[in-house]
């Protein structure tokens, strides 16, 4: 199994729900993103203290959920038992597992297919508790439609009850060259098999859904036996997704495009209805004629974004850096980063990057990530990226608004998607926080100091919940442990317990430390 960045947090939230009691946990992902297979990497590890049941398919009434978790648990059951009989069941049995020091989990898969009464009937089993804890953890994985469907109103109460939320994203355009590099050498096979321009394209054309990179890069492969060559260039891998997807257009244009040629379409039906007619909608006759005009708003608005989208695709070549500037941007970006978070520049001849900003109160965070990972982090970055003739230059990621990514660099900004983002950008990144005072590298459980004593004050303006303990000697205890879990879980940051770089950021966000963000908290 290949775990991508984001798969690993997702098995490590699924992992954590399980050592904690009580309340929902929300995986959500694209078809194909890799939900039930990180559940099912998931069962493999189960404690030995925990009871699973897995329901897969969950297109049920309230009283056959509830006897489907009998079924799964092994609860015994009269044929013509009612919901009170069954929910009296099934307490019975989570009462004598909590006694033994056991707790229970309940899996549900596709949970979007889940109807709102199954979902009440479900936020009803979380109220079967002790007087310290709740006896069920539920876990449900679904398409993003599900949290869609928890934004009723009608749903209130159950979304309130969901303590984290993670939504497996799709793999960035590095992490599907690992992916494919992984399936050819688990099968023994060279890692040369696949062009960079037919990486490219599968990037495209499956928009970083695992399970349809294994479909289009299968036809590839076939598509090279067949032909008896040894790699697979950009038009295999193109003719490949031709069959896929049924036609030459793919996913990606189709996208684009439909919402714009049905709502054109509607326009030419009732004009040409219209017209047959001889007729033209009455001012009494008003349902035809609100039809005609929100088509006519759909087909202006959606060839605004078309328009929009086209005129950022287009000046992203005249925008990215030149080949006489591109071995300069190293340093404009960094002076471009600085600026925005409200410092002066560094002159010439003094020390620069990460030293000046160290000099100002700042630490450097470099690494390598995907943007989901990068967009959780929530702080302007530095860049490493390539242009058309793979000259290394630099940008900093300024502002994410929505689907829309803002780079900078000087006074030159540009906006682009992620798509188009993936094709040039590295996966290497540089970005500054504030450190707390007495900062040594890592606030770990037993430590004591200055910085215990920030991370105290956090705790309680994250919280609403004041440490007796704080001062001099104060310690990083058990309680500020779980606090810190809690609060990486529900910001699908790995719940270790242990504050790092990361963690310090996002109290820092939490906190309304004044510090540049990518996206305020609400968007």
């Amino acid at each position: 199994m290949y775990m991508s960045e984001g798969h690993r947090e997702a098995l490590a939230h699924l992992r954590y729900g399980l050592e904690n009691n009580g309340g929902f946990v929300l995986l959500t992902g694209e078809v194909g993103a890799g939900k039930t297979t990180v559940c099912r990497c998931l069962l493999e590890h189960i404690p030995d203290d925990a009871n699973i049941a897995f329901i897969i398919n969950p297109k049920l009434s309230p009283l056959e959920l509830l006897a489907t978790i009998c079924d799964e648990f092994g609860i015994n059951f009269e044929n013509n038992a009612s919901i009170k009989d069954l929910i009296d069941a099934i307490n019975e049995y989570l009462l004598t597992e909590h006694s033994q020091g056991r707790h229970t989990v309940l899996i549900i898969d596709e949970a979007q297919n889940l109807s709102v009464e199954v979902l009440e009937q479900i936020r009803l089993l979380t109220n079967l508790e002790t007087n310290e804890q709740k006896l069920l953890q539920i876990i449900m994985l679904g398409q993003p439609e599900l949290q869609e469907k928890l934004a009723r109103e009608d749903l209130k109460q159950l979304a309130q009850r969901i303590s984290a939320r993670y939504h497996l994203g799709p793999l960035s355009y590095a992490e599907i060259k690992a992916y494919v590099r992984h399936r050819l050498s688990v099968a023994g096979m060279s890692p040369q098999i696949f062009t960079e321009g037919s990486l490219k394209k599968l990037y495209f054309l499956s928009s970083g859904i695992p399970r349809l990179v294994n479909i289009i890069c299968d036809r590839a492969l076939l598509g090279a036996y067949t032909k008896g060559v040894q790699t697979v260039d950009i038009r295999m891998m193109s003719a490949a997704g031709s069959e896929v997807f049924g036609g030459k257009l793919k996913n990606k244009a189709l996208r684009l495009v439909s919402p714009w040629l049905v709502a054109a379409a509607t326009i030419m039906v009732c004009g040409t209805v219209l017209v047959l007619l001889n007729l033209t909608p009455l001012p009494g006759h008003q349902p035809l004629k609100k039809a005609m005009d929100a088509a006519v708003l759909s087909v202006n608005r959606h060839a605004a974004e078309s328009k929009e989208i086209k005129q950022a695709s287009s000046a992203i070549p005249v925008l990215w850096p030149t080949n006489e500037r591109a071995g300069q941007s190293e340093e404009l970006a960094m002076q471009t980063l600085l600026h925005i978070w409200g410092l002066p520049g560094f002159s010439p001849g003094e020390a620069w990057g990460c030293q000046y900003a160290e000099s100002q109160g700042l630490r450097c965070m470099a690494g390598k990530t995907g943007l989901a990972g990068l967009l959780r982090l929530n702080r302007p970055a530095i860049l490493r990226m390539r242009n058309d003739r793979q000259q290394e230059f630099f940008m900093v990621l300024a502002a994410e608004h929505g689907e829309r990514l803002e780079l900078r660099l000087g006074k030159e900004v540009v906006v682009v998607n992620a798509a188009d983002l993936a094709l040039r950008w590295s996966g290497r990144y540089v970005l500054f926080w504030r450190p707390p005072p007495g900062y040594s590298g890592s606030i770990r459980p037993g430590y004591r100091g200055r910085e215990v004593n920030w991370l105290a004050e956090q705790l309680a303006l994250v919280g609403g919940e004041e440490y007796n303990d704080r001062g001099a000697k104060a310690v990083f205890n058990s309680r500020m442990v779980e606090q810190i879990k809690k609060i990486q879980f529900s910001h699908n940051f790995i719940p270790d317990g242990i504050v790092g770089k990361e963690t310090i950021i996002l109290l820092n966000t939490l906190t309304g430390t004044k510090v540049p963000l990518l996206h305020s908290l609400g968007a």
